[in-house]
């Protein structure tokens, strides 16, 4: 299968940015596609380095001495799950973004469709990888990673382990998927944004990486996911407009990067 045909996809490579600014991006590209433009494929890292809360996680479960101390900047992303750290060494995000009346109504259809690219990433660079094909109970629920692995969006790699999570949301009309895959496990920074005493072996009985499967550099991956994305849709290698960036600047310092979405949920610009 390949993306819907019903308008044009531009691929956005590689944008370094921080986490506030990522998450207002997906947010944007979201009113660009409700409102008849290019659907938006990208793929992006986070720098600073970023802990993504879950819409719905608790602010208690972080520690956030330890991400002031160590310069993690903390937002939260409007899916669900539990917190992910992000850098520009131990993994790399993507994000898949049309309009919502160009995708399969069922969830679990979609997370197929948007999720093909992604696979094909993986194969290519040699990586077995799948579905979960089971559920699997929660060791920590506040950490994304521990959570209780789904069929239905986590990816595994071939021993099990969970390689990328996956989340879905709807924004004025439009899908936006968005996904973490891990290159390296950077495993006491991840488990040290958390507020309770994680274990960093229960960690890497969890989760696994891409260079842990395969023996490949970071350029590499994310030069093949570019290649994957594009190719899936057909798309065209393009940048963002001046005025998307100036509306994603403004979500970014009225939304995301304020407290009250951050500690409280409360969307400041609602």
């Amino acid at each position: 299968m390949t993306a819907p045909e019903t308008g044009d996809w531009r691929l956005i490579p590689e944008d370094v940015r921080s986490g506030p600014m990522q998450m207002a991006l997906d947010e944007v590209a979201a009113e660009t596609a409700a409102a008849g433009g290019p659907r938006t494929l990208r793929i992006y890292s986070w720098e600073p380095s970023t802990l993504s809360l879950g819409y719905h996680q608790d602010p208690a479960t972080v520690d956030w001495d330890f991400c002031e101390r160590e310069g993690i900047t903390v937002t939260r992303r409007p899916t669900g799950g539990g917190g992910i750290y992000h850098d520009r060494h131990g993994d790399v995000s993507y994000s898949i973004v049309a309009p919502a009346a160009e995708l399969p109504g069922e969830l679990m259809a979609t997370y197929e469709l948007l999720c093909e690219p992604l696979f094909a990433a993986l194969e290519r660079l040699g990586v077995d990888a799948h579905f979960a094909n089971e559920s699997r109970p929660a060791i920590h629920e506040p950490a994304c990673y521990l959570r209780a692995v789904h069929p239905a969006h986590d990816v595994v790699a071939g021993d099990d382990r969970k390689l990328s999570g996956n989340a879905q949301y709807r924004q004025r009309d439009s899908v936006i998927q968005h996904g973490s895959l891990t290159v390296d496990a950077v495993v006491e920074r991840h488990l040290g944004c958390f507020s309770a005493d994680l274990d960093p072996a229960t960690f890497r009985e969890r989760v696994t990486a891409v260079r842990e499967q395969v023996d490949v550099d970071r350029e590499r991956i994310v030069a093949t996911l570019e290649d994957e994305f594009r190719a899936w849709a057909d798309a065209t290698v393009g940048g963002w407009r001046e005025a998307e960036l100036e509306r994603a600047r403004e979500l970014a310092e009225r939304k995301f990067g304020t407290a009250e979405w951050t500690r409280q949920r409360v969307d400041p610009t609602a």
